[in-house]
Parts: C-alpha cells; sequence; structure tokens
C-alpha cells in the first residue's frame, strides 16, 4: 500500500547546516596558535575543518589526533577560549531563516541535534533566538552515543513528539547522513556547508542534496505533494 510521506519534523545539524559558526570558530582557533607561538591560520582554510569539531579543526592547525597526549589539554583550552566568543559573529545561513518561517507555517516542528556539547549549545540557540522556537534541542552529551549512533535522533524524534520516519535530517557531514538513515529518516546532505575537499558526499547515500537553505523550501514542498513511500 502507497502513502505520501508523513513529515512532521524538520531536524537540522548545528555546525555547518543551520547556523554558520564557522568565523567565530576560526578566531578562537586563532586565539589559541597565538597562545601556543604558532602561525595563525585563514577563516578559508579552517572552515571545511570546522564540522568536525575540535578533532578536525586540532587536527588540521596542530596535527594531533584525539590519543595524542596533548589533544585533551589544547581541546580544553580551545573550548574555554570558544566560550567566551560564542556568539560574535555567528549567524543562521543566508536564507535559512525563510526556511524557518516556511517550516513553521506548514505547522511542522525543527530541531536540531549536534554533536557540539550542550554548554555551547544551548546558549548558542539562546543568542541567536533559536531555543523557543525549535521542538527540540539534542547535544553531543545529551545522550552516551553521539553521531553517527542513531540514538540521538530517535531521541530527537522523542522530544518533538513523532516517529523517526515522520523526520527529515539536514547535514553537512557524512556522519550526520549515516545517523539520519540509521534511524530510518530521510535526509538531505547541506552542500553549502563545511565539506571537506577529500570529501565525497554523492557517496553518502542521501535522499537529495541542497546547495542553499532556499532550496529547502522548493525540496520540503515537493517532498510533501509528490513523494509517497511504501509502507
Amino acid at each position: 500500500m502507497i502513502h505520501r510521506l508523513a513529515l512532521k519534523t524538520v531536524l537540522f545539524d548545528l555546525d555547518g547546516t543551520l547556523v554558520d559558526t564557522a568565523p567565530d570558530l576560526s578566531e578562537t582557533l586563532n586565539k589559541l596558535l597565538v597562545r601556543h607561538q604558532q602561525p595563525t591560520r585563514s577563516p578559508e582554510s579552517i572552515r571545511p575543518y570546522v564540522s568536525h569539531g575540535t578533532i578536525g579543526m586540532l587536527g588540521f592547525a596542530f596535527g594531533l589526533t584525539k590519543d595524542d597526549p596533548e589533544f585533551a589539554e589544547l581541546r580544553q583550552e580551545f573550548l574555554e577560549i570558544y566560550e567566551t566568543h560564542l556568539c560574535y559573529q555567528s549567524k543562521l545561513f543566508d536564507g535559512m531563516n525563510a526556511a524557518l518561517d516556511f517550516i513553521e507555517k506548514q505547522n511542522l516542528s525543527w530541531g536540531v541535534v549536534t554533536n557540539k556539547p550542550g554548554f555551547l549549545t544551548k546558549p548558542l540557540m539562546q543568542q541567536l533566538s533559536l531555543d523557543e522556537r525549535c521542538a527540540c534541542i539534542v547535544s553531543g552529551d545529551t545522550l552516551a552515543q553521539n553521531k553517527p549512533d542513531p540514538a540521538p535522533m530517535f531521541y530527537a524524534a522523542q522530544l518533538a513528539g513523532c516517529e523517526a520516519s515522520e523526520c527529515i535530517y539536514i547535514g553537512d557531514a557524512e556522519r550526520d547522513i549515516e545517523a539520519g538513515r540509521r534511524a530510518g529518516m530521510r535526509t538531505l546532505i547541506a552542500r553549502y556547508g563545511y565539506i571537506e575537499n577529500d570529501d565525497d558526499p554523492d557517496q553518502w547515500q542521501a535522499d537529495g542534496n541542497i546547495d542553499h537553505p532556499d532550496e529547502l523550501i522548493d525540496w520540503l514542498s515537493n517532498c510533501m505533494e509528490h513523494n509517497p513511500v511504501n509502507v
């Protein structure tokens, strides 16, 4: 039997999908480099690593892996600096506020599932006046598991009052798409996000791609009207 897709909730990754946080994170990384008497890096060179969090950025700037003995201390320094520069330049991606308005006008809910720690996620959402608009915020430490494990996705759906199969998840990293797919959600790649040159999004097996937040409106409209699924 064929039914139209019962879409109830749109879920977003945070950094590189919903919010352009790269300027503040790049500034943080450069402050850390200066503190350790290392040359700074251009924001453009840092940007592709932002979606991979401290592992990606510290790996790029200091050549470290999370298993190196210096990593934990540098990560803590990074987070302490970032906490004081959380939302100086960060903002919704161009076109995203219109997309959120469209979602809300369709009586759909929306939320965030991120690997960013809660002590950074919550104040960032508050400073951007997004915390009261969304149905759920699941941070990287909300549960014992984080993406690509599907547990945060199931929990977000529960908070939003729907089934995971009634959600679409949008992200800019392979772990985002993997987590969404493993939870039985439809998935979209935010190609405008922080994707490394070596990444191959075509291999992530997402249901679709958007090159700009404006395209999300058209994709959701088409999805609700023309995309039946087998059940």
